[in-house]
């Protein structure tokens, strides 16, 4: 599948003729990095957008910043942590209305060991078991949307490591922060592959996507002689954040998603399967689009809503 849009499109290029009007999209981590670009571009398309944000205060300065560059009046802060499951709950609580657009951009990256306030290890927390908490609790409000579509920001990092389903939360074994992003973004994968196939019959697709190679506050945990050093050695194919949300953008608006669509999304168009990523950034790997794990990880994630 070929479309007029690449590595090099931004996301308002995405969303140009775009008509959102009438849709309310809900973009989580949009107060920082490409989860703002992504955020601007729906909002600029006419979406009613909701910045479901940890920091409420650094969301309302954003929501500022979208209003003022894009004229577009309908933009709003809903305060959400998603390693804390009970605001999470709170979040779906305080919900009204159809959901047309949900885009799980938050995410943590590479950090110590650390977990989140029910035992979870942080980044499977963060990057899978709050978004499957808050699309689970939204499920009838983006049927209610009719054709309503879940995009879901993964990484070529789901690489390292598929899921792993003996010692999840590395509570047996030595904890490695690169195996646990790796396995929190192939959960990414396999939520949209198991989504679509489950909720169908409501209307709902769902769609893993690559940003890009992309500097932002994603590396906040990396050693900082070694995050200079990655930035004078990679120059050549680093996106913006304009250039990096135009894959959310296109595939919550463009991209024909749905049972038998591909699964995992790059550079606005489906990444090929690969048996390992040789560049760093492109290729999704089998453990990824696995429809086994993907329903074993479904199962497995409901019993962590369970009180």
């Amino acid at each position: 599948m070929t479309t007029e849009f690449d590595a090099h499109s931004t996301a308002l290029d995405v969303v140009d003729g775009i008509d959102l009007h009438g849709q309310t999209a809900l973009v989580t981590g949009a107060s920082s990095g490409i989860g703002v670009e992504t955020a601007r571009a729906l909002a600029a398309a006419g979406a009613s957008v909701v910045l479901a944000v940890r920091d409420a205060e650094a969301g309302e300065r954003t929501a500022d910043d979208i209003r003022r560059t894009t004229g577009a009046g309908q933009v709003r802060v809903m305060q959400l942590d998603l390693a804390d499951l009970g605001s999470v709950h709170r979040a779906v609580d305080s919900w009204a209305g159809p959901l047309h657009i949900l885009v799980a951009n938050a995410g943590v990256m590479h950090t110590p060991e650390l977990r989140t306030g029910d035992g979870r290890e942080l980044q499977f927390g963060v990057n899978h078991v709050g978004h499957f908490a808050l699309a689970v609790g939204l499920r009838g409000a983006l049927a209610d949307a009719g054709g309503a579509r879940i995009i879901a920001l993964s990484s070529s990092g789901h690489a390292a490591s598929g899921i792993r389903f003996d010692d999840i939360d590395f509570r047996r074994d030595a904890y490695d922060s690169g195996l646990a992003y790796g396995q929190s973004k192939t959960a990414n994968v396999l939520f949209a592959l198991e989504a679509t196939r489950r909720w169908a019959d409501d209307g709902i697709a769902a769609t893993a996507v690559m940003p890009g190679g992309i500097w932002t506050g994603l590396q906040r945990w990396w050693d900082p002689a070694v995050l200079a050093d990655m930035k004078r050695q990679y120059v050549e194919g680093v996106k913006t954040v304009e250039q990096g949300a135009a894959t959310t953008v296109f595939a919550a608006t463009r991209a024909a998603l749905g049972p038998g669509a591909p699964a995992y999304w790059e550079d606005c168009r489906p990444a090929q399967v690969v048996p390992r990523i040789t560049d760093g950034l492109h290729g999704v790997v089998p453990h990824a689009v696995d429809p086994e794990a993907a329903e074993r990880l479904w199962e497995h994630s409901l019993g962590y809503l369970t009180p």
